[in-house]
């Protein structure tokens, strides 16, 4: 099984310059390396057939990707509109300022295959494509943002994956993003 990184998630993961919040002590070359190199500690089903979640131990010095809100760290909490690319309409996101996540535990690349990511106009040479990463305490997935999951039932001409909504799962991520929320440096 081959592994590479898509520009998708060479962009959020390894942007230029550098950010405290994506992956740190790492070029996208050694991250790839890594994934091709050893086995995940485990393999999670992902949202829909064509994606999957590969469980590693993190060697990095990356931070989780979301802290948990508290009654201490609200008052830092902020929002914007915004785009993860020029073609994507702005959503809304929120995020920490002035507050920093622990080291993580695990790094857990998301993959889709190489069929899904034809589909969606982003061909691979690979197997698998890496269209994100989280960076966790435990080795289990994070519920994928609520906006996220609106953005895919809306297919690929609006950024998203073409699959349905899932009510149930979407109430659960409503309920983890309810009280966790990302972090910028």
């Amino acid at each position: 099984m081959s592994i590479v990184l898509t520009p998708f998630a060479r962009a959020r993961l390894f942007p230029s310059p550098m950010r405290a919040n994506t992956i740190q002590d790492c070029s996208p070359g050694e991250f790839e390396r890594r994934l091709n190199d050893e086995a995940p500690e485990r393999v999670l089903p992902g949202y829909a057939p064509f994606c999957q979640l590969h469980v590693h131990a993190n060697w990095t010095s990356t931070r989780c990707l979301t802290v948990p809100i508290t009654d201490a760290n609200r008052h830092r909490l902020r929002s914007a509109y915004e785009a993860r690319t020029r073609e994507e309409l702005p959503v809304l996101v929120r995020w920490f300022e002035g507050v920093e996540a622990p080291v993580a535990r695990w790094l857990i690349p998301i993959l889709y295959s190489r069929e899904q990511l034809a589909r969606e106009g982003a061909a691979i040479d690979a197997d698998w494509g890496v269209v994100g990463c989280l960076y966790t305490m435990e080795p289990e997935e994070i519920p994928m943002a609520p906006i996220t999951m609106m953005r895919n039932a809306l297919g690929v001409e609006e950024g998203g994956s073409g699959i349905a909504l899932d009510r149930d799962a979407y109430r659960r991520a409503v309920d983890f993003w309810e009280r966790n929320a990302n972090w910028r440096p």
